[in-house]
């Protein structure tokens, strides 16, 4: 798809002015290529894109935000460096809105827009709408481009899909203008992220021919996504990005290791989004995803780890599960 420079994108757009058994015993790195198997982490196709992706990927929700300046200069780079290629933010993402304080750069995407363009043609970029508005879309893109410092998104999503969301409301609203911007080569895939609602998930991925979805899992089950939502996006294709994987987990109830296999052996899931606050447990978690890739055996059993971690399964250990919750305000 020929890629449009975003001022051509503001003349156009008129805006300018405006494989895994339930034992979980074996992995899915028998899906990677020897091409894969030769990056620093082990990349899988995201779905229906083509897009190669790092089997870990980079949140920049409020953990990103916490690094001060100084610090998260040196945390993106070291996670571009050593092999992630997914970078995913949103509007929302700010020092602000999280009571963060104040820095040189006020939200993620101004962050991103600091260290990424550097390595932009080795990286993938995602953002998110936050507003149902279809009118609203053209602006927040374009505003999104300016603070990134590219010209062209290739991933955008409808931010965290909810129970009220009306999907026949969205399909001639905020879908149509999705398809639009797609169709503009200034956005190459389109998709939604969701942790509230796994049948509208599944709704959604039913009806409208989204490319990405970005969808809660872990052990606890909490939600029902990998039963209700994960099969409609395997069966057209749609590819899977697994978030909340360790929040309120990875600790005394579980380890990390354990919290990622279970995601990675998940089958559709192509990579977990995770945030990270410092350097420490940004370069454990690489470490994780290079050992995991050299496996041809997962060490953990599925059905054990869920058995283990069913007591955690709502509000009361969750805080994502609770009213309120603000998307991105805390880790994944």
């Amino acid at each position: 798809m020929k890629n449009y420079s975003r001022r051509k994108f503001i003349q156009n757009s008129a805006i300018g002015a405006a494989v895994v058994s339930t034992s979980g015993l074996m992995s899915s790195c028998s899906l990677f290529s020897d091409k894969d198997k030769k990056v620093k982490i082990p990349q899988r196709t995201l779905g229906k894109t083509g897009l190669k992706v790092s089997i870990l990927s980079f949140g920049g929700g409020s953990q990103f935000l916490k690094n001060n300046d100084g610090d998260w200069e040196k945390v993106l780079k070291k996670a571009v460096e050593s092999g992630i290629n997914l970078f995913d933010t949103a509007p929302s993402y700010n020092l602000a809105g999280f009571n963060l304080g104040e820095g040189k750069a006020s939200g993620s995407e101004e962050r991103f827009g600091e260290i990424l363009p550097a390595y932009r043609d080795k990286i993938i970029l995602s953002t998110k709408l936050e507003s149902r508005d279809p009118d609203e879309a053209k602006k927040t893109v374009e505003t999104s481009l300016a603070r990134m410092k590219t010209d062209y998104l290739d991933i955008l999503m409808i931010h965290s899909i909810e129970p009220s969301d009306d999907v026949a409301k969205i399909e001639k609203g905020l879908y149509k203008e999705m398809v639009t911007l797609k169709e503009s080569g200034v956005i190459k895939h389109i998709g939604f992220s969701c942790m509230d609602s796994a049948e509208r998930s599944r709704d959604i991925l039913e009806k409208l021919d989204f490319d990405v979805c970005m969808l809660a899992m872990n052990p606890t089950m909490y939600g029902d996504f990998v039963k209700v939502a994960f099969p409609a996006a395997r069966k057209k294709n749609t590819g899977i990005i697994a978030m909340k994987v360790m929040r309120n987990i990875v600790g005394v109830e579980a380890t990390a290791q354990e919290l990622f296999e279970y995601a990675w052996t998940q089958e559709g899931v192509a990579s977990t989004m995770v945030g990270h606050f410092g350097i420490e447990p940004l370069e454990e978690n690489i470490k994780l995803a290079q050992e995991y890739g050299k496996n041809e055996l997962a060490g953990i059993d599925r059905q054990e780890l869920e058995t283990r971690l069913a007591k955690l399964a709502g509000p009361h250990a969750l805080c994502w599960a609770r009213p309120g919750y603000i998307d991105g305000g805390i880790i994944a």
